[in-house]
């Protein structure tokens, strides 16, 4: 009798604990925002941040330590519009959407396309 006994413990003791690694599992999943969120909150972080308008977000990512974006924005407004100086910038969030860092990768007038070309030539 004790063998079952001790048999029949063990196995709830083992069903509890996956239960509540499930639990921590699901609350994990439900503390993280969902991509929608995770945009929204990244530009107006870096708007905050810089005092300039995001006005795309031309890359986006989930990564091991959170997530990437790159963000277009706004640095000088000009006459005509395609004189106005963009810049991209890489930014960096934890998983929970919250702002770790950025920095500008590049700067460019609007009207200008890239002068580099794929594969380096």
């Amino acid at each position: 009798m004790s063998n079952t006994k001790s048999t029949s413990e063990s196995q709830n003791s083992q069903n509890s604990r996956r239960s509540e690694e499930k639990d921590t599992e699901r609350n994990m999943a439900e503390d993280r925002p969902n991509p929608m969120e995770v945009l929204r909150q990244a530009r107006t972080q870096l708007a905050e941040l810089t005092g300039m308008a995001a006005e795309n977000v031309s890359s986006f990512e989930q990564t091991e330590d959170g997530w990437s974006l790159e963000i277009e924005v706004l640095e000088l407004s000009r006459v005509p519009d395609t004189m106005s100086l963009m810049a991209s910038y890489q930014v960096d969030l934890d998983p929970q959407g919250q702002l770790t860092g950025y920095r500008r990768v590049r700067r460019y007038e609007r009207g200008r396309a890239d002068s580099h070309r794929p594969g380096g030539r």
